[in-house]
């Protein structure tokens, strides 16, 4: 079996473009989920971010749920 390639590109355009790419994905996979599954993998999360040590790390991911989370909604 071969190791999948997920190397990431070098520049920051490409880069952002990805992670806005995981992003959409993410939200994706939430809704196939349903509400309930999708509702507490979102609470886990923020239960995560709440434990987190380094507040510009949880900033960044609070941002990032806050965004899946509001693409759910649409």
């Amino acid at each position: 079996m071969s190791t999948p390639d997920f190397s990431t590109a070098d520049n920051a355009q490409q880069l952002a473009m990805e992670v806005s790419c995981l992003k959409a994905l993410f939200t994706q996979m939430l809704k196939a989920m349903g509400q309930a599954d999708a509702g507490k993998v979102i609470v886990k999360m923020e239960k995560e971010i709440a434990q987190m040590a380094d507040k510009s790390q949880a900033d960044a991911f609070t941002q990032t749920v806050q965004q899946i989370k509001q693409a759910y909604r649409q």
